[in-house]
């Protein structure tokens, strides 16, 4: 299975590329991590646990990093087993390019799945899998960037209501890193 996404972050090139090798930052953003360690030199150990149709499974797997080109790309490459329920492996080549108001993150995926996973047909595991990217993605962003600006305003006008600060709120990645 193969799929391709572009995504605009309001960030820079090397918040992002901060983000994207922070193992805080994936677990939170992975769905369904509960555990990832190492680091983007010797590559990250995870533990996810999804369910696909009927299949649920908890899946160690290893990810590698490689043609990191700082601020600018990288690969990734990963592999996991999830027991009777099958295996996932793949790899993903990310892009970051600047453009005006923060960053293009583009990436191209390219999966396969084996097991009684595999045995839930090409439609049901498509699916799944856009869904997943979609989510890690859609996490990624509010991680780096925040809430977007109508949320944002919501929370700010609720904060107020209840005597806070108000104002924008950041993303707690941006505000780990301090931007």
């Amino acid at each position: 299975m193969q799929m391709s996404d572009t995504r605009e972050i309001k960030a820079s090139p090397s918040d992002v590329w901060a983000a994207i090798l922070n193992p805080e930052v994936l677990k939170a953003c992975i769905p369904g991590c509960t555990d990832i360690t190492g680091s983007p030199e010797a590559g990250f150990e995870a533990t996810v646990t999804q369910k696909v149709g009927p299949v649920k499974a908890t899946f160690k797997g290893v990810v590698t990093l490689s043609d990191m080109v700082v601020n600018q790309g990288l690969k990734i490459s990963g592999e996991g087993k999830g027991g009777p329920a099958g295996f996932a492996k793949g790899g993903a080549i990310v892009g970051l390019a600047a453009i005006e108001g923060g960053t293009r993150l583009t990436y191209e995926v390219d999966a396969q799945v084996g097991g009684k996973i595999a045995q839930l047909g090409s439609r049901i595991i498509d699916g799944f899998a856009k869904k997943m990217a979609d989510e890690f993605f859609n996490r990624f962003q509010e991680a780096v960037e925040g809430p977007d600006a109508e949320d944002a305003a919501e929370e700010a006008v609720a904060e107020t209501a209840e005597g806070g600060e108000g104002g924008a709120k950041k993303g707690w990645f941006k505000r780990l890193i301090g931007g």
